[in-house]
């Protein structure tokens, strides 16, 4: 009896099991109605399981538009990316949260896929499927793959660049909240030299100081000579104690001059600025600062060796040329050019050509070569676009590595990004100290550059000093296309 009891009951349970998975999901007739699904899936995680089985779809789908509009509202504020975009340690951990997205879409695209699919397919119809579904795993991997990449190219790259280096001279009083300490003007002077951007022996060829009003963006560039004598220090420096009548001693003249102090300071005179890590660059800041009467906050350091990777990364630059300019060659030691930049408007430079645009010596002088350079700055920033940018990031920051060098602390970038936006809505104003009745390198008038910086920093300055002997040049129009002849 026992037996014959237990039978009915066994056998009811397998036919109300076997029943269930008819209702789990919705299947499409074909093939084609599967993979519609499966894309709408891929789209928009968790559309496609409304269609095959409507409460898991809600349970991926709600989340998931959670998500986009958090995102977009972190998006909104500026600052705040920026911030985090300067940040390797949330950098990498959004590397991972990328990885792990990506697994979790293409887990829905395949489940997705495997739930719609209609049953009895041919082995043709499987392997089309198959096919359609591998694809679109790939196309979400492209952009997920590039998102990390992209993230730990930015970590690494501020992690090396940025990494809140200690110089004697650098502003203590910022904060996050008043970046600019109160100053209208945050100055910061941008070196080029030749050699690696952490060697001391460096020689700076390439002097500019660009000052910035924190209000209105706008900015105005200075170009000293990379030869000019009796540097000043600021009369509260250690080297004002030192050099009272400016940088200028015994023995070899090229030891003296303007491009020699990044070197010949820390070598004389070690520490004598105080804890540093750069005090080559903590001497040039202060000899600039106390030539032309202003202070110096930061600097950038470039390394003109690898000048070349960075135009090439940046997909070259574009420049006027007015006169011949060499191409190698030395002057002092007999040595011909091997060939020329030709002159015309809008020459587009690769990497190679862009550096004797600013280096060539070879018939033209100190003040050429400056001007040039100045030009250069221009050039680059004009290709600096957020498009370009983004579409060469990784090679960009590759260069940047291994040719920057800055003492801008990581915590002021925001603020220097969003002051960024505002010079470049604006057109920089340029001036050069170049050979005239008022300037001489040899001994140099330093109240007369003073006023000259005074005068182009006032608020309500006049468009500029003309291009007549006794004043700077404006480097806008030696940047123009003036052919001679």
């Amino acid at each position: 009896m026992s037996t014959s009891v237990e039978t009915p009951a066994s056998a009811a349970r397998p036919r109300h099991r076997a029943a269930r998975p008819a209702r789990t999901f919705r299947r499409a007739r074909t093939l084609a109605g599967a993979l519609w699904v499966t894309i709408m899936g891929a789209l928009l995680p968790g559309a496609g399981y409304l269609w095959t089985r409507r409460r898991l779809g809600y349970v991926v789908l709600v989340p998931f538009l959670a998500g986009l509009l958090l995102l977009g509202l972190y998006a909104r504020d500026l600052n705040r990316l920026v911030d985090f975009a300067f940040d390797p340690a949330r950098l990498r951990v959004a590397a991972v949260v990328i990885g792990v997205a990506f697994v979790g879409w293409a887990f829905v695209v395949v489940t997705t896929y495997a739930m719609a699919r209609p049953r009895g397919m041919t082995r043709l119809e499987g392997g089309l499927g198959a096919l359609v579904v591998s694809l679109l795993c790939i196309l979400v991997a492209l952009p997920a793959v590039q998102s990390v990449r992209i993230a730990m190219t930015q970590a690494h790259f501020v992690a090396t660049v940025f990494d809140d280096e200690q110089t004697a001279t650098t502003p203590e009083d910022v904060t996050e909240a008043d970046p600019w300490a109160g100053r209208e003007q945050v100055n910061v002077l941008l070196l080029g030299g030749d050699g690696g951007v952490g060697r001391t022996g460096i020689r700076t060829d390439s002097v500019i100081l660009l000052s910035m009003n924190t209000q209105s963006g706008k900015a105005v560039m200075f170009s000293l000579p990379r030869n000019m004598m009796n540097a000043q220090f600021p009369e509260d420096s250690p080297l004002h104690e030192v050099f009272p009548d400016g940088f200028r001693g015994e023995g070899d003249p090229g030891n003296w001059m303007l491009n020699a102090v990044y070197s010949q300071v820390p070598a004389l005179y070690p520490h004598i600025l105080g804890d540093s890590e750069n005090e080559g660059a903590d001497a040039v800041k202060q000899a600039v600062a106390g030539s032309l009467g202003t202070h110096v906050d930061y600097y950038v350091l470039i390394n003109l060796l690898g000048f070349q990777q960075l135009v090439d990364a940046i997909g070259g630059v574009t420049v006027n040329i007015n006169e011949p300019i060499a191409i190698n060659g030395n002057t002092d030691l007999g040595i011909p050019p091997t060939g020329y930049l030709e002159p015309g408007p809008d020459q587009h430079l690769d990497g190679f050509h862009a550096l004797w645009y600013s280096r060539g010596r070879w018939g033209s002088d100190d003040y050429e070569r400056m001007l040039r350079q100045r030009c250069m700055v221009s050039a680059i920033i004009d290709e600096a676009d957020p498009l370009n940018v983004l579409r060469r990031y990784q090679d960009l920051a590759k260069a940047g590595e291994e040719i920057l060098r800055t003492d801008v602390p990581r915590k002021l970038m925001p603020a220097f990004v969003d002051l960024a936006l505002k010079v470049k809505e604006k057109k920089i104003k340029s001036m050069a100290f170049v050979s005239s009745d008022k300037f001489f390198s040899g001994d140099p008038d330093f109240t007369w550059m003073q006023s000259v910086v005074d005068k182009a920093l006032e608020p309500r300055a006049p468009s500029g000093p003309q291009d007549d002997a006794g004043t700077p040049v404006k480097t806008e129009d030696a940047c123009g296309y003036h052919p001679e002849g």
